[in-house]
């Protein structure tokens, strides 16, 4: 500010260190200043109500006393004198009070210093909030685990995410009883899981759990697979066969990609669901069936319904308790835990001791995870495979450049085992596809492949590639 404009300000010297004062002493936060030797020169209310000692404690006497005789416990003043330059550290004060200082020295034009003025901010509510904060996050993380132990002891699931937590929350819920259950959601996030985990804690725990994939299995075969023939019911039925029905009396059935289910199945599931029987292809008799049925799909059976493509009887039948279980990029505190827990399985078993790089987590973590769980693992495993040495790094994740199968080149050397690199090649267009068009019969299709061909090469690659 121009002196001029200072001495149109204040009519004296007085009036303008009255002023001063005056601004100083309204402070909220703390005001202690010092000469060049460390002798208090002026202390504002603000400091004397923080630090609970009196004016005449401080005023006109020396900070090194001061210090000495523990009427302060570190001097930021005495910090900045020897440093030549402005310090900032917290202080607790006999009242209790937390406060951050900040002690800033004045210089004259020789460089010597004049004064070193020190702000004191009493962050004492700050502290307490941030130490309430830290207390209800670790409540709420060992509730939660609390919760994930429960629910998780003896199932093949991880869920370190609450979103999963409370969808794992449902599920044990709906285990104990005894009601249809309808799984939806994405291919890929594990809900064969969620259903092995209510038949793991359901009455039915003794029984079997036999899984049916609706989109493997080829129309013409799908009702004697289910329930069985009788010996002479069509050629080459030689002699009587049960079904998944029968076979799984007293346990659990889970009916995989239901939305695959040819529309005159339909009929006949849910006449079992009804009436609690079936009877054989070729037979006449009814068998009674005492059976638990949990349903999954990818598809939106509502809409099927609207277009005609599903029964609404049978929907609402299956729709008893619907779950649905959300997509990894919704929980992604499972995906850390997920790629721990694969490449330790596979660590296991090829004997290797790979690792992730903190790089490499954080882009898994960040990444979308179209194919969710599924291709999560598939990631982990081909990282396993290909990656150089025993730590994977961000830049070897197949994210932004796609693998490409056969790009591999083998070291000097090294044998190529045709058979190994031609497995290889197929069951990667085999599972792209499934993970394109979320269905087997689909996927099929897009490569000129009857459904149960295409599951019985994916089967045999998978196999293959995990020796």
């Amino acid at each position: 500010m121009p002196p001029e404009k200072i001495n149109r300000m204040f009519g004296s010297l007085q009036e303008a260190y009255d002023r001063l004062r005056a601004i100083v002493d309204s402070s909220y936060d703390g005001i202690y200043i010092t000469d060049g030797r460390a002798d208090t020169l002026w202390v504002n209310p603000a400091y004397l109500s923080i630090s609970g000692l009196r004016e005449e404690d401080v005023v006109g006497r020396n900070m090194w006393d001061l210090e000495r005789e523990g009427v302060v416990s570190q001097s930021g003043t005495l910090i900045a004198l020897t440093q030549r330059r402005p310090v900032t550290l917290e202080q607790t004060f006999r009242t209790g009070k937390r406060a951050l200082i900040t002690s800033t020295p004045s210089f004259d034009d020789h460089g010597n210093i004049v004064m070193v003025v020190t702000n004191v901010r009493d962050m004492t509510d700050f502290y307490d909030l941030q130490t309430k904060y830290h207390e209800a996050q670790e409540r709420y993380r060992t509730e939660i685990e609390i919760a994930r132990r429960r629910v998780l002891d003896g199932a093949e699931l991880i869920a370190a995410d609450p979103s999963t937590l409370a969808v794992l929350r449902q599920v044990e819920k709906v285990a104990a009883l005894d009601a249809t259950v309808l799984l939806t959601g994405e291919t890929g996030v594990g809900k064969e899981q969620f259903a092995r985990f209510i038949y793991k804690n359901s009455p039915r725990r003794e029984g079997r759990f036999i899984t049916v994939n609706c989109g493997a299995i080829p129309p013409t075969l799908m009702e004697s697979e289910l329930f069985g023939y009788e010996k002479g019911a069509f050629t080459g039925a030689a002699r009587n066969k049960m079904g998944i029905f029968e076979l799984a009396d007293k346990g659990t059935i889970l009916l995989d990609e239901i939305g695959e289910l040819p529309l005159e199945m339909q009929v006949k599931l849910l006449r079992v669901l009804q009436e609690r029987r079936f009877q054989r292809v070729g037979g006449s008799q009814d068998i009674p069936v005492d059976v638990r049925v949990i349903a999954a799909t990818n598809r939106d059976l509502d809409e099927m319904v609207h277009n005609k493509m599903f029964r609404e009887d049978l929907f609402y039948r299956l729709n008893v308790v619907p779950i649905s279980v959300p997509p990894l990029r919704e929980r992604r505190g499972d995906i850390i835990p997920f790629a721990d827990t694969f490449l330790q399985e596979l660590n296991q078993k090829y004997g290797f001791k790979k690792q992730f790089s903190t790089s490499a987590l954080q882009a898994m973590e960040e990444y979308a995870w179209p194919g969710n769980v599924r291709e999560l693992k598939n990631v982990v495993e081909r990282m396993v495979i290909l990656s150089q040495d025993d730590v994977i790094r961000a830049a070897e994740l197949p994210f932004h450049t796609p693998w490409t199968p056969g790009a591999r080149v083998p070291l000097e050397d090294e044998p190529l085992d045709l058979r190994i690199e031609t497995a290889r090649f197929e069951y990667h267009y085999i599972q792209a596809a499934y993970e394109k068009y979320g269905n087997v019969r689909a996927a099929a299709a897009s490569l000129g492949l009857d459904s149960s061909t295409f599951v019985r090469k994916r089967k045999r690659y998978q196999e293959l590639l995990q020796k």
